[in-house]
């Protein structure tokens, strides 16, 4: 890949950034906070904050960010790490910068409707290589702390949490139960964006490079890579195939990485329905 095209490539990928992390600023602004709706992670406990304490959004979200940032950006890879530093400084940015208006007080299409803004926000972001932290980078964190608990798992239980702390601020049980509305439909658009409706996505990649790719997948998205022998049929030639469980915030930067060093390389992606093993213990498909 030439430079241009590698520069063009990078400048495309951090203004679809940008528009995911405008759209989750609206999400936030205009439809979750005015009506206390928290659908987890790191903002959901923020809109809690503001109503209890008064304390900005945009503030906490960089409180809790950064300091998960320095622990955990080890895992994230390079390109990852100051892709989700630029989306974490610019959620704040809008936050403080954009003027809260309130669209509606109906807290089924605040639930609604602000779910399917943050999930296109965030889907996007994730597709184009980055992540906002929150809890994806504070469930790395526990796992490696406590290994035999998955991340999936750690990050359910942060945002039972705070969808629970969000009912007993508001002493409505029901806030609780629009934030799950809202976190359930958060995914769903999530997983539409990422063009799959599974968690965990399992890589088949026949390449030519096998030792070239590996070593990128390995370093750049911090996964196992296991190495198959094939036969090509018509061509009665060996190949080797590649196998590679990721989650769905990484399965855009696999095809990246993929295509850059082989871009003749065959790739089939299945949906996994359970992984059980180092890195993905007792991992269940959401």
């Amino acid at each position: 890949m030439n430079n241009g095209h590698k520069w063009y490539k990078t400048l495309f990928s951090y203004i679809l950034i940008t528009i995911g992390v405008f759209l989750m600023s609206v999400s936030l602004l205009y439809f979750l906070a005015p009506n206390t709706i928290a659908p987890g992670g790191v903002t959901g406990f923020a809109v809690v904050l503001e109503k209890v304490s008064k304390v900005p959004i945009y503030l906490t979200n960089l409180a809790i960010n950064i300091p998960l940032f320095l622990l955990g950006a080890k895992t994230l890879g390079k390109d990852t790490a100051i892709k989700t530093l630029y989306a974490t400084f610019l959620l704040s940015l809008f936050l403080k910068f954009l003027k809260p208006t309130v669209l509606t007080h109906d807290f089924l299409l605040s639930s609604i409707f602000g779910g399917v803004l943050m999930g296109i926000g965030l889907g996007i972001v994730f597709k184009f290589g980055g992540t906002t932290g929150g809890t994806d980078l504070a469930g790395s964190i526990l796992n490696k702390k406590f290994p035999n608990l998955s991340v999936a798992t750690f990050m359910t239980m942060i945002d039972f949490c705070v969808v629970i702390f969000a009912g007993i601020v508001e002493k409505n049980i029901e806030i609780s139960l629009y934030s799950v509305i809202a976190m359930f439909v958060i995914m769903k658009v999530i997983d539409m964006i990422l063009e799959g409706i599974g968690y965990l996505k399992g890589f088949y990649i026949v390449t030519d490079m096998p030792e070239e790719v590996s070593q990128r997948l390995m370093v750049e998205i911090d996964r196992g890579v296991t190495a198959l022998k094939g036969k090509g049929m018509y061509t009665k030639a060996d190949k080797d195939v590649l196998l590679c469980v990721v989650s769905r915030s990484q399965f855009s930067k696999v095809k990246e990485i993929v295509k850059e060093v082989d871009p003749f390389a065959f790739i089939m992606v299945s949906e996994m329905s359970e992984v059980v093993g180092e890195g993905f213990t007792d991992e269940k498909k959401k």
